[in-house]
């Protein structure tokens, strides 16, 4: 992966691409944003993270197969999510925070290792325990992968930042919606020792961050400088930056709930309210899942032309009409409403972090791993409360009370515009 956009001599780092296009640049440079752009390296980390999310998403798509093998509970099914996101959350704004100050480029194919390790005893797990450190270590290597590619990503951008996290994020939600459709065609059929062929996923995965890896040493001039971010910092008071990050926070919180509400319970819903199978209602999650991988693409590059306030005040708010809708309608309209509302609410999360990194510059890694993080916290947390509310009511009430979430977007009123 050869950084073929660099032409300018090592002695002339200060006017290299990446820093030149950090600062206030006029229109006519547009041309060199373009061709400083490394698409082959925002290829190749879009792909590790389509590879990466879809051993991850094999997790909650196996869950009625756990669940017939260990009889476990709802309140059991939401701990198994608790068990894997904990450890892909918490350690996230940790693996970033540390990056910042020490980068550690072949830290990709280590974590993707973690996953590998996950994997291979979630095969062979012989009880609920050992289910849980299973999925645990899948979630560690989720924690490491996450911060250090957004920050490749945002090194290999060329400044069109939105673009870059789309792209990246988008092979990420494609692989979550991956998972239920390898696991309706390869897990259901013959049982959960299937996991093992997964494990060849994880492998491809090391190679291709190898790569990365490498790119990665070879462009060191491409991170940007702490002037740079030291002189951006200055343009909001601390106070006002830390009211706008607890917006963003609240945001992520209303989306992941209800995207937790579909992930980890949206199969069960289908199979009791329609009598579905589970194949069919994994397909039908599959369908959800991969409208949140289009609209992925979304909201990045149209929040470089229209700003990311923009389209995070759509993306969220936007969704509520929709999501109120769902638990009431019949299949036909459960699923094309799925689609729709997949399709709006995923815009929203490559405008939010990108309009954090703007607001803390210089701390691209820790921003990342932060908001990663809380989106797998909030994701595993939110699903184990809602698996005890099911337990507690029914699934129905759980879909009517987080049809309601969304409404959060409007505190997207109180963000100022960064453009």
């Amino acid at each position: 992966m050869k950084d073929e956009v660099c032409h300018r001599p090592a002695s002339a780092e200060t006017t290299s691409p990446t820093v030149a296009l950090e600062t206030d640049e006029p229109p006519q440079r547009q041309g060199e944003v373009q061709s400083a752009t490394v698409l082959g390296v925002l290829i190749a980390l879009s792909v590790s993270h389509l590879l990466n999310d879809t051993m991850q998403s094999l997790i909650p798509a196996i869950y009625p197969v756990l669940k017939t093998s260990f009889n476990l509970s709802f309140t059991q099914i939401g701990l198994i999510t608790l068990a894997n996101q904990l450890t892909a959350s918490l350690l996230q704004p940790l693996v970033g925070w540390y990056t910042d100050r020490k980068p550690q480029p072949f830290s990709l194919a280590i974590g993707m290792g973690f996953t590998l390790a996950g994997l291979g005893l979630l095969s062979v797990a012989g009880n609920f325990e050992m289910v849980l450190v299973s999925v645990a270590l899948v979630g560690v290597g989720s924690s490491v992968f996450h911060p250090e590619a957004s920050r490749v990503a945002r090194m290999a951008s060329g400044g069109r930042h939105g673009f870059a996290q789309s792209l990246f994020q988008v092979g990420g939600n494609a692989g979550t919606s991956f998972g239920p459709l390898l696991a309706a065609l390869i897990i259901v059929p013959g049982g959960q020792r299937e996991i093992k062929w997964f494990c060849l996923i994880a492998l491809a995965g090391i190679v291709l961050l190898q790569r990365v890896g490498a790119w990665y040493v070879a462009n060191p001039m491409r991170l940007p400088g702490k002037a740079h971010a030291t002189a951006k910092s200055a343009t909001l008071p601390a106070t006002r930056v830390r009211f706008c990050i607890a917006v963003l926070i609240a945001l992520v919180f209303s989306k992941y709930i209800y995207l937790a509400s579909m992930t980890s319970y949206y199969m069960f819903f289908l199979i009791h309210k329609f009598g579905l199978s589970v194949q069919v209602a994994q397909v039908d999650l599959f369908i959800f899942l991969f409208a949140v991988a289009a609209g992925t693409i979304i909201g990045g590059p149209v929040g470089d032309r229209i700003g990311r306030k923009r389209v995070i005040w759509a993306s969220i708010l936007g969704v509520a009409p929709f999501t109120l809708l769902l638990p009431h309608v019949p299949l036909a309209g459960v699923v094309a409403l799925s689609i729709v509302i997949g399709m709006i609410l995923a815009s929203a999360f490559s405008a939010i972090v990108v309009y954090a990194q703007e607001l803390i510059p210089g701390k691209v890694g820790m921003i990342a791993g932060l908001f990663f993080g809380l989106a797998f916290g909030l994701a595993g947390l939110g699903s184990a409360a809602l698996g005890k509310l099911a337990d507690l009511t029914s699934l129905t009430f759980v879909f009517d009370f987080c049809s309601f979430l969304p409404l959060l977007g409007v505190l997207a009123v109180f963000l100022p515009d960064l453009e």
